[in-house]
């Protein structure tokens, strides 16, 4: 898996990149909220990714913020909502603009969004709520730079405990789910250790308890 890239920009042309990396050029598609942050040709630039592999296809995706690949590998979780959609919704609101909407089941400015219709606004309004992070990705843009590594650790735990129960048979909707639970009753202290671990079984104990 391709976590992170980081090289020169190579080429932009909405929404597609080329990012060259020790002389390997990698391709890119991006929401227009990371193509509108990105510098100019020829400079230095880095990116969270994610990769999605299809039987046809192997394409790199690349996102400015930890907190918009995170909502964005949530929304690919959504029934109906594939890696394009998801991308068509990144470039038409920021995370921040997206998670008020959410948390204020705000349908009519989510079918707003380009592609999106009433039904598929409701169901990301409902779906998704109990998966967004315990630490809200509103406040990520707002926290000073040793709560952002704190953030940063969640986000990397959480993504760690859901392959973890994909891997063990639940569905991908379900784990994240799960975890988003079981991140609300743990707390994170700099350098605290086996965060995942914990987020695994405290989510293991909720779903034997329901």
């Amino acid at each position: 898996m391709i976590g992170r890239i980081s090289g020169i920009l190579i080429e932009k042309k909405a929404p597609h990149l080329l990012v060259d990396v020790q002389g390997v050029g990698y391709e890119l598609l991006v929401s227009l909220t990371t193509f509108f942050d990105l510098p100019e040709n020829d400079e230095q630039v880095t990116l969270h990714t994610h990769l999605v592999v299809r039987e046809d296809i192997q394409q790199l995706y690349g996102f400015r913020e930890a907190s918009e690949r995170e909502l964005f590998r949530m929304l690919i979780k959504i029934s109906g909502v594939g890696p394009k959609m998801a991308l068509t919704i990144l470039s038409g609101m920021n995370t921040k603009d997206f998670f008020e909407s959410v948390q204020t089941n705000d349908i009519e400015k989510l079918v707003k969004l380009p592609g999106v219709g009433r039904k598929t606004a409701e169901r990301l309004a409902i779906e998704m709520k109990d998966c967004l992070p315990a630490i809200s990705l509103m406040d990520a843009n707002k926290v000073d730079s040793g709560e952002k590594e704190i953030f940063h650790q969640k986000l990397g735990a959480q993504e760690e405990a859901e392959s973890a129960l994909i891997a063990l048979g639940y569905k991908p909707q379900e784990a994240t789910r799960m975890i988003a639970i079981a991140s609300k009753n743990i707390n994170i202290a700099n350098n605290e250790n086996k965060v995942s671990e914990k987020l695994i079984r405290l989510a293991l104990k909720s779903k034997v308890k329901s």
